[in-house]
């Protein structure tokens, strides 16, 4: 059984991808030690723009720990992390948590695939996802017309790392349902940190918790996190930051990393 995230100690939500998947083997794997060793005070939570079968099969070598919830989709989909009796887990998706998404998206994956079918520097991702479209983006073809359209819609669009664009709910992204999540949980806000490294985390440095903006973030978060004071500019690069942030906000008695 998991623990709650309002008992932990620490909840570490990060996104994936540059961030806790980050840096040097070393450093990956003394960060997933760190955790695996503290798994009944330490809740991992993992806020990506990664969908949920991306995410089980990425744990399932059984090297990256497993977390105990997804926030996955940039923020679009909520998840709970089952164990079996067998060692398997499952990924349950939280109705109660998803439901106002739903309802701002409204179906609109058709209109938004036909709305962008010729834009420029668009090639759509074929995942099936159900509250988003996404695209590769193509920076030297890009019109921005598209944002326009996207906006007239009723939607909202994200571009990150200059080569992502995301179509999205209305006022929904990693930072808003992260907040809707600590609030459905009844967690401390004190206890969590928040990891990223591109744009599409800006909306979790945005919510004033504790942040690890990793070192070798995108020059555009750094920009954009500037005047953030609780967003720290951490100098070890990937999940070496998140171990850097964690020490320098005290979020854990065993915040020096030592191993028990």
């Amino acid at each position: 059984m998991s623990i709650r995230p309002s008992d932990a100690t620490f909840a570490l939500a990060t996104d994936l991808d540059g961030t806790f998947l980050g840096g040097t083997e070393e450093d990956r794997s003394a960060l997933y030690d760190w955790i695996e060793a503290r798994r009944d005070s330490v809740s991992l939570i993992f806020v990506s723009g990664r969908d949920p079968e991306f995410i089980h099969a990425l744990c399932s070598d059984n090297w990256v720990p497993w977390p105990d919830y997804v926030i996955g989709d940039v923020g679009t989909t909520v998840a709970r992390v089952d164990r079996h009796e067998d060692g398997s887990r499952t990924l349950t998706n939280l109705p109660e948590l998803e439901r106002e998404i739903a309802a701002r998206w409204s179906d609109s994956g058709t209109q938004v695939r036909t709305a962008l079918a010729n834009a420029r520097g668009l090639t759509e991702q074929k995942t099936d996802f159900r509250y988003r479209v996404s695209y590769d983006l193509d920076p030297a073809g890009f019109d921005d017309a598209a944002c326009e359209v996207v906006s007239g819609m009723g939607l909202d669009w994200l571009i990150s790392d200059n080569r992502y664009f995301d179509v999205l709910p209305r006022g929904i992204s990693k930072g808003p349902t992260l907040e809707r999540f600590i609030t459905a949980f009844g967690m401390s806000r004190g206890r969590v940190l928040v990891a990223g490294d591109t744009l599409n985390d800006l909306s979790m440095f945005k919510t004033g918790l504790n942040g690890a903006v990793v070192g070798g973030a995108e020059q555009a978060l750094l920009d954009a996190t500037q005047n953030i004071a609780s967003a720290r500019k951490c100098k070890a690069i990937g999940a070496a930051g998140i171990m850097e942030a964690i020490a320098a906000f005290n979020l854990h008695p065993d915040a020096n990393g030592e191993t028990k």
